[in-house]
């Protein structure tokens, strides 16, 4: 067979949409700042996709504000703030906040003082979902959006994030979300574009690709195409448990993303499963993209209560619309020959 992608969380195929977006834009050579027709041009590619990201998140045009990715969203909202997280959070959201929340066996937190808090909307290693608290300060929307109902206007959070490459965007643009009346200290000063939030000429080919997935990825939603990847979902981990003893699977007890499957078998290393199923032809991962290419334990998994033989244990599957049901079965078979294997060699 050829290869299936099962690494859907770590970034989405780009969608065909995004491509004649981004291809349309690259013939426009107005710079969005400037005046005359070339750069209102420009301007109005912007300007469209901000409405385009603006409905998908159910927020309004003037709370979007472009940025290079999730992790300047993150920084550029959440510099100079104190707020309390927990370690299920992003990295991105970590490194400027306190982390003394308590995630449950479950993965998930409570937020006794939601406005000073940070806590995610979906979990990326896990797809746990969080019950996000009115006056929330702030919240990583990165995987919710295009995978799950989502709408700003109804999260109850000041600020949030996302990004494009989660939904089959392009990679490197993303924007923070702002509630009207809420805002931030720009950190890139001089133009004041973005509202004077973020100088800099806008990544208009970028934008414009963001602008087009988050249409087609709301699209989709509505149809019910996520439904159906739950459904592949659960047969992955139906199939895998039938025939392992040893599966522990993660945040299975309460409301998770539709397509991401999290689990464990102590001893049997996660970047190790991962080689062996990229040579079998099947790309996955060992936890968020950002990091596993570290050899080291997942701190989500650590930060459920799981020792550190687990959590150095994990992979993660995550799937898509275009994934199929003989490619899921397909994992399975392989996923269940190196176990054999494993537990050959550790009797």
């Amino acid at each position: 067979m050829t290869r299936a992608y099962l690494d859907w969380n770590a970034t989405a195929p780009l969608r065909p949409e995004a491509r004649d977006a981004m291809r349309a834009a690259m013939d426009v050579v107005g710079n969005p700042s400037s005046v005359h027709a070339e750069g209102r041009a420009a301007k109005a590619i912007v300007e469209r996709a901000r409405a385009q990201v603006a409905e998908a998140a159910g927020a309004s045009n003037a709370d979007i504000v472009f940025t290079a990715g999730a992790t300047e969203a993150a920084a550029l909202a959440l510099h100079g703030r104190a707020l309390a997280s927990s370690a299920v959070e992003h990295d991105c959201v970590g490194a400027w906040t306190s982390g003394d929340l308590v995630a449950d066996a479950s993965g998930r937190v409570t937020a006794d003082n939601p406005a000073a808090t940070a806590l995610q909307a979906a979990n990326s290693e896990t797809g746990v979902l969080q019950t996000l608290p009115d006056g929330l300060a702030f919240t990583d929307a990165v995987q919710a959006i295009g995978k799950v109902p989502f709408a700003f206007s109804w999260s109850g959070a000041d600020m949030a994030i996302v990004s494009a490459h989660k939904f089959g965007g392009p990679k490197g643009v993303g924007a923070l979300i702002l509630k009207q009346g809420f805002d931030v200290e720009p950190q890139t000063k001089g133009g004041g574009q973005e509202m004077g939030r973020r100088a800099g000429t806008e990544n208009v080919i970028g934008i414009a690709g963001m602008g087009a997935a988050a249409e087609a990825a709301q699209r989709e939603l509505e149809a019910g195409a996520w439904d159906r990847v739950a459904e592949l979902r659960n047969i992955l981990e139906t199939t895998l448990a039938d025939g392992c003893p040893d599966l522990i699977l993660m945040g299975a007890e309460g409301p998770r993303l539709p397509n991401t499957s999290c689990f464990a078998v102590p001893g049997w290393r996660g970047e190790t499963q991962v080689m062996q199923m990229d040579l079998a032809r099947f790309a996955i991962s060992a936890g968020s993209a950002c990091s596993s290419g570290k050899v080291k334990a997942s701190k989500v998994i650590r930060a459920m209560g799981h020792d550190e033989n687990v959590a150095s244990s994990t992979i993660r599957v995550s799937l898509g619309p275009t994934n199929t049901e003989a490619e899921v079965r397909a994992f399975c078979d392989a996923w269940l020959r190196q176990y054999e294997k494993f537990r050959a060699r550790a009797a």
